[in-house]
């Protein structure tokens, strides 16, 4: 049993989020909004047995060590835990720097598989692995007929990753991936590989908004291309800065995002409360930031505040999230506790209504 607190001190967790350049701020702030939304709900409910949760906020900019620094910081400031981030390569650093601290991790939105190098027990994450999605949208691609992919790539641990998923799934059904180098080619350049090369979808593996914007519009503004597939499978095209930069060409650019068909009832109310505090409609790594917070209070409130009880419960959590109920288990090839059922959609934006998502494939 926890014995309640009545000093008045609040249970402190990290929080990782990616808020300047050159992170996705976009969705460090939808991360973050997720995060803050339920924490102020714990509170209005009476906090950790009487003690206020209180978020300790560390922007990572996108940078790992930048990360493992903060990770250092916030378990000398005694956290109970970290949270968040959604940049896979960040993520792996702290989940690294987490684990041979002792320090709970709970990873809100990063897919790559090998999260840390060995098993660990102090790292969950909620996001499914990089492989099932990225498996689901090379299907998608297949199905459709478009066996010639090419991905216009950026040098990253993440990218990497993705190219040899999408490679290896595409050549299981006689597809073929053909890999331009972003580092060495302008998006003109890009182009002439793609006619060259007879691809028939393109595949953006790059930051967010440069070079996808400017990729996108060369693409899209050369006539023999009229045709081919523009895919960004990371999610660029979730957010609203890219409708914004991008108009009627960033229409029907297939990705992935994690969420379900429906939410259940907790995530319709969050939802409200979210596009409330946006000022825009949320994305689902805002949902991710809030069933993290969710899943981390039930834990704090059950097991107490103590770091190795935490890390010892995480497969007995069962939470009921804005996206279904959240168990952690153990994945084959996943290093860390994984909610192995986390919703999974390829969907893009409706070129008649670039404001509205069309669910193309749901697992």
């Amino acid at each position: 049993m926890n014995t309640p607190r009545t000093d008045g001190a609040s249970v402190r967790i990290g929080a990782l989020v990616p808020l300047t350049r050159p992170g996705w701020t976009e969705a460090g702030r939808h991360l973050l909004a997720g995060l803050e939304l339920a924490v102020s709900e714990v509170n209005e409910a009476g906090g950790i047995d009487g003690s206020p949760l209180e978020l300790v906020v560390r922007d990572t900019a996108a940078d790992p060590k930048r990360a493992t620094a903060a990770v250092d910081e916030l378990a000398g400031l005694g956290v109970a835990a970290v949270a968040g981030e959604y940049h896979s390569v960040v993520a792996r650093a702290a989940a690294a720097r987490a684990d041979a601290l002792g320090l709970p991790f709970l990873c809100s939105s990063a897919v790559l598989d090998a999260l840390t190098e060995q098993p660990t027990q102090w790292v969950a994450r909620l996001p499914p692995p990089q492989s099932r999605g990225w498996q689901l949208y090379a299907d998608l691609l297949l199905d459709a007929g478009h066996s010639r992919v090419a991905v216009a790539a950026q040098p990253s641990v993440y990218w990497a990753a993705g190219i040899r998923i999408l490679r290896d799934h595409l050549a299981s059904r006689g597809g073929t991936l053909i890999e331009l180098d972003m580092s060495a080619l302008t998006p003109a350049a890009v182009c002439a590989e793609l006619v060259g090369h007879r691809a028939t979808a393109l595949l953006l593996l790059v930051g967010q908004p440069e070079p996808a914007v400017s990729i996108v519009k060369a693409v899209r503004g050369d006539q023999r291309l009229a045709e081919i597939l523009i895919g960004a499978p990371a999610g660029q095209p979730e957010f609203a800065e890219w409708a914004a930069l991008l108009g009627d060409d960033g229409a029907a650019v297939p990705f992935l995002r994690y969420l379900p068909e429906h939410l259940t009832p907790l995530g319709a109310r969050v939802e409200t409360a979210l596009r409330e505090r946006l000022a825009e409609a949320p994305s689902f790594v805002a949902f991710e930031g809030y069933d993290t917070i969710a899943v981390l209070a039930d834990v704090l409130r059950s097991h107490g505040t103590n770091r190795a009880r935490t890390a010892a419960s995480w497969p007995r959590v069962a939470v009921d999230g804005t996206r279904g109920q959240i168990r952690f288990s153990r994945v084959p090839g996943i290093s860390v506790w994984q909610w192995a059922s986390a919703p999974v959609q390829v969907v893009d934006r409706d070129p008649a209504e670039p404001g509205r998502f069309r669910i193309l494939r749901s697992g």
